[in-house]
């Protein structure tokens, strides 16, 4: 990611998260109603876990610009979730469903430039989370 797509992320972070269960309860709607199998993973309360969603999301945006202070954090998560039964389409899925709930509480806002940004946040942050569930011989 450059400095200005890095950017554009954090500004629209910093308009999603005082509405953060909002949009982490879009999110997760649209999430199973994507995929109605995801649902499954998930046995804990929704509106705890929207809010988690987000600020686990917003921890990892913050630390965009310092990729190595966040990376022992975003591999831990990887790891976790491969434990929960997380695949790699389920990655697909849940990118789209992000960027659909941010499109909608951003409207107008989100631009292309602001949806390239994130999408490309996405896919460094899931790649990154993907990764460190390969076997070690695989990841290098």
């Amino acid at each position: 990611m450059d400095a200005q797509q890095i950017a554009l992320v954090q500004k629209t972070f910093a308009r999603v998260e005082p509405i953060a269960q909002e949009v982490g309860d879009l999110f997760y709607t649209r999430l199973f109603e994507m995929d109605p199998e995801i649902r499954q993973l998930f046995t804990g309360d929704m509106k705890k876990q929207a809010l988690m969603l987000m600020t686990v999301i917003g921890l990892a945006v913050r630390g965009l610009d310092r990729p190595e202070a966040i990376e022992p954090s975003i591999k831990a998560l990887g790891q976790r979730h491969y434990r929960y039964g997380v695949t790699a389409p389920d990655y697909n899925t849940f990118g789209a469903a992000l960027i659909w709930a941010l499109e909608q509480v951003l409207g107008d806002d989100f631009t292309p430039e602001v949806k390239a940004a994130w999408i490309e946040a996405y896919d460094v942050l899931a790649g990154a989370m993907k990764k460190a569930t390969l076997p070690v011989e695989a990841a290098a």
